[in-house]
This record gives C-alpha cells, structure tokens and sequence, in this order.
C-alpha cells in the first residue's frame, strides 16, 4: 500500500533483523521485508500471501536473498501452520488491511510458539483528533483504493484485546503529508499467557 520510500525502510531495517527461528510472515505482498532478514537467525521464512501476483513479485525478492522460504497462498485469517510451529511472526501493513483482524490475530497467537514474539509495523488511528476526523471521512475511499486499508484501527488495542502484551513500541508519523494515512505503530509483543 505504501510502498518503500526511506521513512518505511528505514524502519523495516531495525526491525525486521529481530526475527529468528522459524519465521511466518503474514501478508508478504511485493517481499519489501525479504532483504532485511537475517539468514544466520532465520532457519525458514513461511510467507502468507493470497495475491497471486504478489506472490510473483515476492518471488523474485526472494532469489535476491539466502532464505529458505516456503509461499502459503491462503489469507492472514487461515494461517495453514500447526499450533506452536513458529518462533517469529511479522506482520507489515497487514493488520490494518485485513478484514478478520481479530481472528487474523488469534491465529497468530496459535502459530507462535508459548515464546515466540510478533513484530509489526501498522497504520492506523492518529492520536490527534483533528488528524481521527479526516481519517473516518476518508476511510471509505483508502479502504477502496487500497486494497481494503483501515485508516481508524487502534493496532495496539487490537492486540492487547486479543492477549499480547505490547513488548516494545514507538509511534508517529512517517510522513508530514498527509497525516490521516501516515501514524504508524513498530514494535514487538508476546503473548500475556506467557510474558514473563
């Protein structure tokens, strides 16, 4: 949706290097996130992704990189993993895209494994209430032309809604212009069952 300019970039290269073990990212799209991994930590690189020619584009990211990554083609909301099969899920501008965000992400929470983490990076609701009140008028034509982008969801609730424990985070806006699709969330979360 976003695509790669630097703001974006810059914060796919702190945070993405933190994923190890078994890896399933959710809603892969172009493979923007591809290259910041790190082969050493990463053992498999599971990429959900249900557009066929994302996929295609995924793959060609994916020959650029030493990763062992195996494409799932079905949607965020039916990750096709066992329970437990992971140590990392990440997650790029999929959470305010999704349409069953609340399964999407007790799905999550199935696949990691008891302490495994969820990095994320995601748009969504501005703290400013200026800001919130262009984001509800233009949510409707974002959702449209960005292929179902939600400008008004609160990530970090949904998560902390859903049983994660927000780790680490910070927020802002990766972009002067506009601000009612640039306030970002980026951080790390465990599952309270199991934070320490």
């Amino acid at each position: 949706m976003l695509g790669d300019p630097p703001p974006i970039r810059n914060v796919r290269q702190r945070i993405i290097p933190r994923a190890q073990g078994k890896v399933l990212e959710i809603g892969v799209g172009s493979g923007a996130n591809f290259v910041h991994y790190d082969p050493a930590k990463v053992s498999k690189l599971y990429a959900l992704e249900p557009n066929p020619g994302m996929r295609r584009l995924a793959d060609r990211q994916r020959r650029q990189t030493a990763l062992d990554v195996e494409f799932l083609d079905l949607p965020g909301e039916r990750i096709p993993l066992a329970e437990g099969a992971v140590d990392t899920v990440v997650s790029t501008f999929t959470l305010c895209t999704i349409p069953g965000v609340l399964k999407a992400i007790r799905g999550i929470a199935r696949v990691l494994k008891p302490d495994g983490r969820l990095i994320f990076f995601e748009l969504g609701l501005a703290p400013d209430l200026r800001v919130q009140r262009w984001q509800v008028r233009l949510e409707g034509i974002y959702h449209w032309l960005f292929q179902g982008l939600y400008l008004t969801r609160d990530i970090p609730a949904l998560l902390q809604q859903s049983g994660f424990r927000i780790e680490h985070m910070e927020a802002g806006y990766i972009a002067e212009f506009p601000k009612s699709s640039s306030y970002c969330w980026w951080g790390t979360a465990i599952q309270r069952s199991h934070s320490r």
